[in-house]
């Protein structure tokens, strides 16, 4: 292996995503090519690279490094690159200069040994400081693990994750058992971790590894909505995944069990393996909807008609009557359930159970899954409505999340109402239900034909299925909403039904393009023209595409790349930064892709921040506001006034959103929606996918594309069954609760 030293002249070419990287390196003996994979490396900044000369056919001879490392610069010029190369948060060229021109040779010295003293340096505060003064340690710790770790093939961006996970301890923890980053880092999977324990040479049949590759199949079940597998089912694909002896998955998944990691559960002549929290929620949750539902208020003395008629006099309305019996059934039982589809009159409904409880001195407490479902809920009741997260006070430390309320903190309310319920997972449901007290009324609002919720579970569909909660389904189209083609059409797609469209001066268009390329044309025409000129929509703002897939000519990568060089071009006014693939451009729409409990927002009017909080959920949509290399900062606009500020190493927590997918858009509305209609897998060509992108618009939709797949997609009434327990559960409580 050679060692050599030198100066960084160029940087030739950089992947982001991986650190690949080809630069120029100026020793002593002159200018050479080197090639490797590193986690940065910058101009001017002195290093020591090992490795082997390898010979490029068309670049000619390279040094391909396996290591890289800095040395500490030995010039001004060298330590001002170094510090304005982007390793360290708030100093960017300017500030870099700043404190070379203060403390000369000394500022490396200064910032590790006297940290202090940079707040001699204009702009740098107790904060800042702060900052500066930890990234500068981190990073001389992380530039040794990352030689560790690309010995192995981690990202770059993977790299820094275990690192903020493991710290120092990071070597050490991989190399006892690398299947532990399945489980503890976000974007590391089982085959990553496979690959890894394979280098290092790491048996096949480990326990570690079928262990983990056990955990790992469970997971992925989970992804799709189930909280538990058969376990013929898990044992299969985890022989197929682990390609070891079956006896040994065997003797796994009883380990698993014995370190109650896994529950498994006789049901009949079928055996469920259950990963334990799933198998706790489940558990906690058919508990508690029984404890909740069974409470008497048959004692309360209200003359509900009465109630009902004074509402109906002064908002000038008439109660249908599916709509008069949900009222009565919210105020008399415990658990209520209510739902319908667009136009139905939910929202009617709920603003007058409100009211009553309200006029009874009772506290209503609103919240809904999503920050924009929750807005939207306090936009239609004139109340303040939170989403469950912040209701629940969520708190996260150590990398742990937890909500304050909880059964020893129950929720401070007489009522809990909560929208968009058909969204909430098994998870999420066991936390609400722990911190609403017996006693309190709990009100749960939804569509079941929309598609269920991302995260395991089937709630709201179970709830129902188990018969033992009331129930009141609005079935009636109210005359104004008759008037809207989209509420029409949504109805009819769900019988299954074709939709009426392009009837003239209505709300819902079917534009035919039998070629996936015509049919983008046609929606970046739709989006940046034809819709803003004719109906003086914001072709950013107002305007959502939704598609099913991610991939193909239709699918979110590809339409995001066509919206954003249509309607938000480079330009000299607005900032860009890339990041692998994806260039992140000011005046961009982009959207949360992970929750992210401890990312701090804050809300700052005239100049004068008036409140902040914690928290960054999955499928937030913002719009970028600045980009500053200076502090390697993108800041983020949420809910039109939560602006949260992201380092460029968090930028893999944020996706371009001119185009979503309809999974991504549940709970949330939009003024115009359009769709791109083709081939797709059967599993996503579905009705109530379909039904769940058009009941987001809330003025127009329009669909582009070839009129086989819209029928193919309304008749495909395939709902993937998830495996659950939940209904049996409530029954089963149900029947303890009165033994």
């Amino acid at each position: 292996m050679l060692v050599i030293e030198g100066i960084i002249e160029e940087i030739i070419f950089r992947n982001e995503t991986n650190g690949y990287t080809v630069a120029r390196l100026n020793t002593s003996d002159g200018s050479i090519t080197i090639v490797g994979n590193t986690m940065v490396v910058n101009l001017e900044e002195m290093v020591e690279v090992e490795g082997e000369w390898v010979y490029h056919n068309t670049f000619g001879e390279q040094l391909q490094f396996t290591s890289i490392r800095t040395v500490v610069p030995s010039t001004l010029k060298g330590i001002e690159n170094y510090l304005s190369s982007g390793l360290l948060p708030y100093i960017g060229p300017k500030t870099a200069k700043n404190i070379v021109d203060r403390f000369g040779m000394d500022s490396l010295e200064i910032i590790q040994y006297n940290p202090e003293r940079l707040k001699e340096i204009p702009g740098i505060g107790d904060k800042k400081l702060e900052k500066i003064a930890k990234a500068y340690e981190e990073h001389r710790e992380l530039r040794d693990i990352m030689v560790y770790l690309q010995q192995y093939d981690i990202t770059v961006n993977n790299g820094i994750k275990i690192y903020k996970k493991y710290g120092k301890d990071t070597i050490n923890i991989i190399s006892e058992n690398p299947y532990r980053l399945t489980e503890d880092v976000y974007g590391i999977g089982f085959k990553t971790a496979d690959k890894i324990a394979e280098k290092m040479g790491i048996s096949i049949d480990s326990p570690f590894r079928i262990e983990a590759g056990l955990k790992f199949v469970m997971m992925e079940s989970a992804g799709e909505g189930h909280c538990y597998l058969p376990k013929e089912e898990l044992l299969s694909k985890a022989f197929k995944l682990l390609e070891v002896d079956n006896s040994l998955v065997e003797d796994g998944l009883k380990s698993l069990a014995l370190n109650r990691r896994f529950q498994i559960v006789q049901e009949g002549e079928d055996t469920l393996v259950y990963y334990m929290p799933f198998h706790i929620a489940e558990n906690n949750v058919a508990r508690k909807i029984v404890e909740l539902s069974r409470v008497d208020f048959q004692d309360v003395e209200l003359d509900i008609d009465s109630h009902i008629e004074r509402i109906e006099s002064e908002e000038g309305i008439q109660f249908g009557n599916k709509q008069t019996i949900a009222i009565r059934e919210c105020l008399e039982n415990g658990v209520t359930i209510i739902t319908g589809g667009p136009g139905t009159g939910k929202t009617t409904t709920i603003n007058a159970i409100i009211k009553i409880y309200e006029e009874m001195g009772l506290k209503v407490v609103l919240a809904a899954p999503t920050g924009r479902a929750a807005k939207r809920m306090t936009e239609t009741t004139g109340r303040e409505s939170k989403t469950i997260h912040r209701l629940l006070e969520f708190s996260y430390m150590e990398e742990d999340m937890a909500f304050n309320r909880d059964e020893d903190s129950p929720i401070d309310g007489d009522v809990v109402i909560i929208d968009e319920s058909s969204m909430i997972d098994i998870l999420l449901m066991n936390s609400l239900l722990k911190a609403i007290n017996p006693g309190t009324r709990l009100i749960l609002v939804g569509d079941i034909d929309q598609l269920p919720s991302v995260g395991p579970g089937n709630v709201l569909r179970d709830i129902i299925n188990s018969g033992s909660i009331r129930i009141v389904e609005l079935d009636e189209i109210f005359r104004q909403a008759e008037e809207s083609m989209i509420v029409v059409n949504a109805h009819r797609i769900n019988k299954g039904e074709m939709p009426i469209v392009n009837e003239k001066d209505r709300d819902f268009f079917f534009i035919g393009e039998l070629s996936t390329k015509k049919t983008v044309e046609t929606i970046i025409s739709l989006n940046k023209e034809r819709l803003p000129n004719f109906y003086g929509v914001d072709p950013i703002r107002d305007i959502q595409v939704l598609t099913p897939m991610k991939k193909g000519d239709v699918g979110i990568n590809a339409l995001n790349q066509h919206l954003q060089e249509d309607l938000n071009p480079r330009s000299k006014d607005k900032r860009e930064k890339q990041i692998g693939d994806t260039i992140f451009r000011t005046g961009d729409k982009v959207m949360q892709i992970k929750n992210n409990y401890n990312t701090e927002w804050k809300i700052i009017r005239d100049g004068i921040e008036v409140e902040k909080g914690e928290g960054v959920f999955n499928g937030d949509f913002g719009y970028i506001l600045d980009i500053d290399e200076e502090e390697h900062i993108l800041k983020v606009l949420f809910d039109e006034e939560k602006e949260v500020e992201y380092g460029f190493n968090q930028l893999d927590e944020l996706k371009l959103a001119y185009a979503t997918t309809v999974h991504k858009a549940q709970g949330s509305e939009f003024p115009v929606i359009i769709m791109p209609i083709h081939w797709g897998p059967p599993m996503l060509l579905t009705r109530n996918l379909i039904y769940t992108a058009i009941t987001r618009a809330r003025e127009l939709v329009v669909l582009v594309g070839d009129g086989r797949y819209l029928k193919e997609m309304i008749d495909n009434n395939r709902i993937a069954r998830r495996y659950s327990t939940l209904d049996k559960k409530i029954k089963e409580f149900l029947i303890a609760f009165y033994a």
